[in-house]
C-alpha cells in the first residue's frame, strides 16, 4: 500500500483490504473501477478537491480511478447524445463498477452542474447494458457554511432512482474553505470520515460486483420474454 501521497493517514491505521475475502466467484479480478463526479467549475472547487482526496485514498486501497471534468458538458436535452462530452461521460459510467458523487450545496441543494451530469446518464441500456444498475455509490458534499445534509440526501434519492447500491456512510464537509490548504484537505475528523467512506465503498464494490443475481429483476425478465415472443412470431 503506497501512502506517500496521503500525509494525513496515521501510519498503521489504514490497512489493506482483503480482496479475496470479499470477492464473488464471478469477480472479474481487476482492481475495482471507480468513477468520481464533482459539481463545481470554480478555479478553487472544494467539491473537486474533496473528490481528488477520495481518489487518492481509493488508489491506495487498490482501486483504479477516473474523474470526469464537467466543463463543456451541455445542458440535458440541449445537445445530441453524440456530443463529445456526453459520450465521454457515458463511456466512463459504463467502465465503472462504483461511483463517488461530490457536490457543493448551493441554495440548500446540489448544484445544477452535478444534476446535469446525472441527468445525462440514461436508465435505459446502452449496447444492452444498463449504465448504473447494480453498481455502488458513495455520496459527499461540501458547504460554505454550517453542517448540512441536504445535498447528500438528494444524491441518495438520485442514486436509488438510478438503481445504484448507495453505501450507508457519507461525507459532509462544512466551512469547506477552512478545511483545505494549498489544494489538500487538512488532517482531522472530516478527512477521517472521507477515508471511512472510501473504505466502505471499496468493500461494498467487491461484495457486489460479479454477482448479477443481486440486481436480476423479474420485470426485466418478463419484458425480455415478451420481446423475444414478438420477434419470433413476427418473423
Amino acid at each position: 500500500m503506497d501512502l506517500s501521497d496521503l500525509p494525513n493517514i496515521v501510519p498503521g491505521a489504514l490497512s489493506p483490504i482483503d480482496f479475496n475475502a470479499l470477492k464473488a466467484a464471478g469477480d472479474p479480478g481487476h482492481p475495482p473501477r471507480i468513477l468520481l463526479l464533482y459539481g463545481s467549475l470554480r478555479d478553487v472547487s472544494y467539491s473537486r478537491l474533496a473528490a481528488m482526496e477520495a481518489a487518492r485514498i481509493l488508489r491506495a486501497l487498490g482501486c483504479e480511478t477516473r474523474m470526469f471534468d464537467p466543463s463543456g458538458l451541455p445542458l440535458p436535452d440541449d445537445a445530441a447524445e453524440t456530443h463529445d462530452k456526453v459520450v465521454e461521460l457515458r463511456e466512463l459510467v459504463l467502465w465503472s463498477e462504483g461511483m463517488v458523487w461530490s457536490s457543493p450545496e448551493r441554495h440548500g441543494a446540489m448544484t445544477a452542474i452535478m444534476k446535469a451530469q446525472i441527468d445525462w446518464i440514461p436508465l435505459s441500456p446502452i449496447g444492452g447494458v444498463r449504465p448504473t444498475q447494480g453498481k455502488t455509490l458513495a455520496v459527499m458534499q461540501v458547504s460554505g457554511g454550517s453542517q448540512s445534509f441536504n445535498t447528500v440526501n438528494q444524491l441518495r434519492i438520485l442514486g436509488r432512482w438510478m438503481r445504484l447500491l448507495t453505501i450507508p456512510n457519507q461525507s459532509s464537509v462544512p466551512k469547506a474553505w477552512s478545511e483545505f490548504e494549498n489544494g489538500r484537505m487538512k488532517a482531522g475528523p472530516l478527512y477521517n470520515r472521507i477515508v471511512d467512506v472510501m473504505e466502505e465503498l471499496v468493500r461494498f464494490t467487491l461484495l457486489t460486483r460479479g454477482r448479477p443475481e443481486l440486481t436480476d429483476r423479474y420485470s426485466e425478465r418478463v419484458e425480455s420474454l415478451e420481446e423475444t415472443h414478438v420477434r419470433v412470431t413476427t418473423t
